[in-house]
Protein backbone atom coordinates (compact mmCIF):
# COMPACT_ATOMS: atom_id res chain seq x y z
CA UNK A 1 0.00 0.00 0.00
CA UNK A 2 1.36 3.41 -1.01
CA UNK A 3 1.11 6.38 1.32
CA UNK A 4 -0.79 9.41 0.18
CA UNK A 5 1.23 12.25 -1.30
CA UNK A 6 0.03 14.66 1.38
CA UNK A 7 1.74 12.69 4.15
CA UNK A 8 5.38 13.57 4.64
CA UNK A 9 8.09 12.66 7.07
CA UNK A 10 8.27 14.83 10.17
CA UNK A 11 11.13 17.27 10.04
CA UNK A 12 13.83 17.08 12.66
CA UNK A 13 14.27 20.04 14.92
CA UNK A 14 17.57 21.89 14.81
CA UNK A 15 18.21 20.95 18.42
CA UNK A 16 18.28 17.28 17.39
CA UNK A 17 21.46 17.98 15.42
CA UNK A 18 23.25 18.48 18.73
CA UNK A 19 23.14 15.22 20.63
CA UNK A 20 25.28 13.32 23.14
CA UNK A 21 25.30 9.54 23.51
CA UNK A 22 27.27 7.04 25.58
CA UNK A 23 28.46 3.87 23.85
CA UNK A 24 30.45 0.80 24.81
CA UNK A 25 32.89 -0.03 22.02
CA UNK A 26 34.21 -3.61 21.90
CA UNK A 27 37.84 -3.16 20.93
CA UNK A 28 38.71 -6.88 20.92
CA UNK A 29 36.77 -7.51 17.73
CA UNK A 30 38.07 -4.34 16.12
CA UNK A 31 41.80 -4.93 16.70
CA UNK A 32 41.95 -8.74 16.54
CA UNK A 33 44.48 -10.03 14.06
CA UNK A 34 46.42 -6.76 14.03
CA UNK A 35 50.19 -6.77 14.53
CA UNK A 36 51.21 -6.01 18.13
CA UNK A 37 52.91 -2.72 17.34
CA UNK A 38 49.85 -1.45 15.50
CA UNK A 39 47.08 -2.23 18.01
CA UNK A 40 46.84 1.14 19.81
CA UNK A 41 47.06 3.22 16.60
CA UNK A 42 44.44 0.96 15.01
CA UNK A 43 42.21 1.33 18.08
CA UNK A 44 42.27 5.12 17.65
CA UNK A 45 41.40 4.79 13.95
CA UNK A 46 38.59 2.35 14.76
CA UNK A 47 37.15 4.75 17.36
CA UNK A 48 37.18 7.52 14.76
CA UNK A 49 35.45 5.37 12.16
CA UNK A 50 32.88 4.22 14.74
CA UNK A 51 32.11 7.87 15.56
CA UNK A 52 31.82 8.77 11.87
CA UNK A 53 29.34 5.98 11.22
CA UNK A 54 27.16 6.53 14.28
CA UNK A 55 27.07 10.33 14.29
CA UNK A 56 27.21 10.92 10.50
CA UNK A 57 29.96 13.53 10.67
CA UNK A 58 33.27 13.34 8.86
CA UNK A 59 34.98 15.70 11.35
CA UNK A 60 35.80 13.57 14.43
CA UNK A 61 38.00 14.79 17.29
CA UNK A 62 39.50 12.47 19.89
CA UNK A 63 39.77 13.86 23.43
CA UNK A 64 43.22 13.74 25.04
CA UNK A 65 41.85 11.74 27.98
CA UNK A 66 40.63 9.00 25.65
CA UNK A 67 43.95 8.95 23.80
CA UNK A 68 45.83 8.59 27.09
CA UNK A 69 43.50 5.79 28.21
CA UNK A 70 44.01 3.80 25.00
CA UNK A 71 47.79 4.19 25.21
CA UNK A 72 48.01 3.73 29.02
CA UNK A 73 48.56 -0.03 28.80
CA UNK A 74 51.06 0.21 25.95
CA UNK A 75 50.96 -0.19 22.22
CA UNK A 76 49.92 -3.85 22.20
CA UNK A 77 47.58 -4.17 25.20
CA UNK A 78 44.41 -2.29 24.29
CA UNK A 79 41.43 -2.53 26.67
CA UNK A 80 38.75 -5.04 25.68
CA UNK A 81 35.90 -2.57 26.05
CA UNK A 82 35.98 1.21 26.12
CA UNK A 83 33.08 3.37 27.27
CA UNK A 84 32.96 6.54 25.17
CA UNK A 85 30.77 9.62 25.00
CA UNK A 86 30.06 10.89 21.50
CA UNK A 87 28.98 14.53 21.41
CA UNK A 88 27.84 16.06 18.14
CA UNK A 89 28.47 19.80 18.35
CA UNK A 90 28.25 22.86 16.14
CA UNK A 91 31.43 24.03 14.48
CA UNK A 92 31.94 27.72 15.35
CA UNK A 93 34.78 28.16 12.87
CA UNK A 94 33.58 30.18 9.88
CA UNK A 95 35.97 28.50 7.44
CA UNK A 96 34.89 24.98 8.39
CA UNK A 97 33.73 22.61 5.66
CA UNK A 98 31.28 20.87 8.01
CA UNK A 99 28.60 22.47 10.19
CA UNK A 100 28.94 19.80 12.87
CA UNK A 101 31.77 17.82 14.44
CA UNK A 102 31.91 14.91 16.86
CA UNK A 103 33.95 14.95 20.06
CA UNK A 104 34.85 11.50 21.40
CA UNK A 105 35.73 11.37 25.11
CA UNK A 106 36.35 8.60 27.63
CA UNK A 107 33.97 7.70 30.47
CA UNK A 108 35.87 6.09 33.35
CA UNK A 109 34.33 3.35 35.46
CA UNK A 110 32.91 -0.12 34.96
CA UNK A 111 32.11 -0.97 31.36
CA UNK A 112 30.59 -4.43 31.15
CA UNK A 113 26.83 -4.73 30.78
CA UNK A 114 26.09 -1.05 30.07
CA UNK A 115 23.87 -0.08 27.15
CA UNK A 116 23.75 2.91 24.85
CA UNK A 117 22.21 5.94 26.53
CA UNK A 118 21.28 9.38 25.25
CA UNK A 119 22.29 12.32 27.43
CA UNK A 120 19.92 15.27 27.68
CA UNK A 121 21.70 18.62 27.82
Amino acid sequence: MVKAATESKPRRAKSSDIVTRDYTVHMTQRVSGVTFKNKAPRAIRELKSFAQKTMNTSDVRIDTGLNKFVWSTGVKNVAKRIRVRLSRKRNDDEDAKEKLYTLVSHIPGPVKGLETTTIEE
